[in-house]
């Protein structure tokens, strides 16, 4: 029988020559995932179902990303439960204030994922991975507790979309803008448990943040995953992280797809998408007047070194309007040193934005950057939920770093092409 990609990945990790979409089965994982939100959720079930020790001190990880540096006690009191832990079960990949980053920039920087592999995490965007060739998704955390204990998790195989890319992107038009099209294009709930395959020329003209980019916000489709072949770009990333060998896995010619989109590169301009889904995307000819208080650039979405040039390229020499906050944050120390070192934070700061430690805390109003009532802001995060970035009465305009640093500049919506 002919596969997906994804299908295919699953297969090898249960043991089956193949599988078709709907079946149930249980499966070997890779790397399970927990950041300081969830983590203690499943530590609690771990604990409860008696469990002692873990499947592998190696292939789980522990992320202290969203409420770091602590805000409060009962953050304070979170992380501490997972530090207990982590030291308690030898687990060697936990990474806390000083050394965490985003977990989904986190991983692939360290090269704890490669093409192949089978990744769940209790975070939604886990999907992240997909860029490298790998099946990842997220799971509850109930589920991260069983896999923590024996490795395993239940899964039951998704159908497909095919989503073939041609032609290449214009300048200040990414990966972002071309998530946000399809999104738009086929609704928060278009590709609901199903494994978004992206594939055709356009798809290998990408960079590997842009398929980082796209394969993260696969959740906000409602897609159980995202993913793209394995090329050479993918093996030179993984070769530079210093990930394990990769298994190299490809769609039979003949796999059956529920349908396929076509989407011409070339074609797509700056999307951003209005409050308060993923989906309301508009672009600037359909953009009127929209004043704004924040610009947050960073995320797993958008806080990568190639994100942070895009926005440095357009303050530089400018000043942040005034009455708007500019917030800046590196999605790991290594992104944060990197960004110093070719003096990326030296045009953030000389244009008025502050540039925070690596962290998750606005893209789901934790912390940094609270929104008050009534107030708008541009995030180059991937939800713009009711209620997401503070007061439920307050507006999240998701878009890529570059129209989030010309807002910035000018106080309102605005196009990188308007500041020429």
């Amino acid at each position: 029988m002919s596969m997906t990609m994804t299908q295919k990945i699953l297969a090898a990790h249960c043991g089956k020559d193949e599988l078709r979409p709907g079946d149930m089965i249980l499966a070997d994982t890779d790397l399970v995932l927990g950041n300081d939100i969830t983590a203690p959720v499943a530590i609690n079930e771990f604990m409860k179902a008696g469990c002692d020790c873990v499947f592998d001190c190696g292939k789980i990880a522990l992320v202290m990303d969203h409420f770091t540096p602590n805000k409060d006690i009962k953050a304070a009191e979170q992380t501490k439960h997972v530090r207990e832990f982590a030291h308690e079960k030898s687990i060697e990949n936990f990474f806390d204030v000083g050394e965490m980053g985003v977990e989904h920039a986190l991983l692939p920087e360290k090269g704890m994922v490669t093409a192949g592999d089978l990744v769940i995490g209790a975070d939604s965007h886990t999907c992240t991975y997909g860029a490298l060739g790998a099946f990842s998704t997220g799971v509850g955390s109930t589920d991260m507790a069983a896999a923590m204990a024996y490795g395993k998790v239940w899964l039951r195989v998704p159908a497909a979309i095919s989503v073939v890319l041609t032609g290449r992107l214009r300048k200040y038009v990414s990966g972002k803008d071309i998530i946000l099209h399809l999104i738009h294009k086929i609704g928060v709930d278009g590709a609901l448990y199903e494994s978004l395959e992206f594939s055709g020329e356009g798809a290998h003209s990408l960079s590997m943040d842009d398929r980082l980019c796209i394969c993260n916000m696969a959740i906000e489709a409602g897609a159980k995953n995202g993913i793209f072949p394995v090329d050479e770009k993918t093996y030179l990333f993984l070769k530079e992280h210093g990930a394990r060998e990769p298994k190299v896995y490809a769609a039979d010619p003949d796999a059956a797809y529920e349908r396929t989109i076509h989407i011409d590169l070339s074609q797509l301009t700056p999307v951003v998408a209005f409050p308060h889904l993923p989906e309301n995307g508009k672009t600037f000819d359909e953009i009127g007047e929209v004043p704004i208080h924040q610009v947050v650039v960073g995320s797993c979405t958008n806080g990568r070194l190639s994100d942070l040039r895009e926005a440095a390229e357009i303050l530089k020499g400018r000043m942040v309007c005034k009455g708007v906050r500019a917030l800046i944050i590196p999605a790991t120390q290594r992104i944060w040193l990197d960004a110093m070192k070719e003096g990326l934070l030296e045009i953030f700061i000389n244009a008025g934005c502050a540039v925070s430690t690596p962290t998750c805390g606005p893209c789901l109003g934790g912390h940094m950057g609270i929104l008050a009532r009534g107030e708008r802001c541009v995030a180059t995060t991937n939800r713009n939920f009711v209620g997401r970035m503070g007061d439920p009465k307050s507006e999240v305009y998701l878009a890529s770093p570059a129209v989030a640093a010309a807002s910035a500049v000018t106080g309102k919506l605005s196009s990188p092409e308007e500041l020429q």
